[in-house]
């Protein structure tokens, strides 16, 4: 049966989930702090890219299932289930940084010891938080609220970015950390709409579901630095990385998901939740070997590109002009958190190069960091006029079939940088380019 649902923070992860919980039927109520963003949304306006969001919310708000407000005292009264979802930043250390969560934490406690009558609640840690967070939620209300009941629960979340919408609507799997049977039957019954297709729940302990988040994140992490590292082994001796991943990509042990090499892995998760999870074990006495692997190849693997482009020009870029074609971590998605295309613009500038930008949707972010340090182009060849050669550093659909004869005519020489290895080597060579991708002999 439908459920009355209160979404407590209305970014990336709160948005997504509000309106595909709206979608499946529930009355859901997103809670924000800041007006100007709940106006936004109360008129259906997404402040994320995110494919297929925009048409979902605008449904659910003329549906009325989904509603937009700042009262959290009387979000949480009139709901059953109450999300968490909010920012939890790294920290210096690594750490995450839980003000956010546990400030909201000692507000529903205090709120639920004024109004005895509310009834049970389950507070949801949908935000990805270190272990032993669920406790300290539970903690921090009881504290307030001494006689309240409710339940904590995790419920870690498993959405791509440019996917998020398909993940959510569509999960492989959903996973529930707790220890109650009143909390594990309301969650079940809340999703069950979306396990139609035969995909599992999993209801473990609230600490494993808190772990298995960082897990997921930093495996995947691992596997995109080991094909890194080994596109740059290739490049030593003489293979194409290509063919190494459908070879390994072949055998069922490995699978062929995330072995495309790059200019490293980004956004708001990977680079977060690697820090955190060593940052974890490092309060528990132990050293995280593989993982400390991984965010050290990852930190290289833009510098690396880099050297290709110095390599080029004899060390010296210094008042070269250099087209960028992406800023967004990846494709399909605004956000340019951790971006590796900073990390290569940054040594860029810091070399004297100027650069001529651009993306479909991130270009926002850039001005953020950079202001006027770099120029943006209009599109994607008005970017490339006049530089002296192209760097392509994220996979937007509209990159991989470019005009090669208006690329030629835009350059002041044809040479493409290619950390996303868009093109097929000979093809592009035949074409008249001099192209430099990640991992694979050149030939000269």
């Amino acid at each position: 049966m439908p459920q009355k649902t209160a979404i407590i923070g209305t970014g990336y992860v709160g948005l997504v989930t509000g309106t595909c919980f709206a979608e499946s039927g529930n009355q859901v109520v997103c809670v924000d702090i800041d007006e100007a963003k709940l106006n936004k949304l109360r008129s259906g306006e997404t402040p994320i890219y995110e494919p297929g969001l925009d048409i979902l919310l605008d449904r659910n708000i003329r549906e009325k299932r989904i509603s937009f407000t700042s009262d959290l005292k009387e979000s949480l009264l009139k709901s059953k289930i109450i999300f968490l979802c909010l920012p939890t930043p790294p920290g210096e250390d690594g750490s995450a940084d839980l003000q956010f969560v546990l400030k909201v934490a000692k507000d529903i406690g205090e709120i639920l010891n004024n109004n005895p009558e509310a009834g049970y609640k389950i507070i949801v840690n949908k935000s990805t938080v270190p272990v032993g967070t669920s406790v300290k939620v539970y903690t921090t209300i009881k504290s307030k609220a001494p006689n309240a009941d409710f339940d904590v629960v995790s419920n870690p979340e498993f959405l791509r970015e440019g996917r998020a919408v398909d993940d959510f609507m569509r999960p492989e799997r959903i996973v529930v950390g707790t220890s109650s049977t009143r909390a594990k039957e309301v969650m079940q019954d809340l999703y069950e709409p979306f396990m139609r297709t035969g995909n599992k729940m999993y209801f473990i302990t609230e600490k494993s579901a808190e772990v298995s988040k960082y897990a997921a994140n930093s495996f995947v992490a691992m596997r995109i630095s080991f094909m890194n590292e080994m596109a740059n082994l290739c490049e030593r001796v003489g293979a194409d990385v290509d063919d190494v991943r459908i070879a390994i990509g072949s055998d069922s042990r490995i699978g062929k998901k995330y072995l495309f090499p790059s200019v490293g892995y980004g956004g708001s998760c990977f680079p977060k939740d690697v820090k955190a999870i060593l940052k974890t074990a490092k309060d528990y006495g132990m050293e995280m070997e593989i993982i400390t692997a991984v965010e050290n190849v990852n930190k290289r693997q833009p510098l690396i590109f880099v050297d290709k482009i110095l390599n080029y020009y004899g060390g010296d870029i210094n008042g070269k002009n250099f087209a960028v074609w992406g800023l967004a971590f990846k494709a399909d998605t605004d956000d340019t958190r951790d971006s590796p295309a900073f990390g290569v613009i940054d040594v860029l500038l810091e070399k004297g190069a100027n650069i001529i930008a651009y993306d479909p949707e991130a270009t926002n972010g850039a001005k953020f960091r950079y202001g006027d340090k770099i120029k943006y182009g209009e599109g994607m060849y008005v970017a490339t006029k006049g530089c002296d050669s192209l760097l392509i550093l994220t996979e937007w659909n509209e990159f991989r079939n470019p005009d090669f004869e208006m690329l030629k005519l835009d350059l002041n020489e044809p040479v493409i940088f290619d950390g996303r290895n868009l093109f097929r080597t000979e093809d592009i060579e035949y074409k008249g380019f001099k192209y430099f991708s990640i991992g694979r002999s050149r030939k000269e």
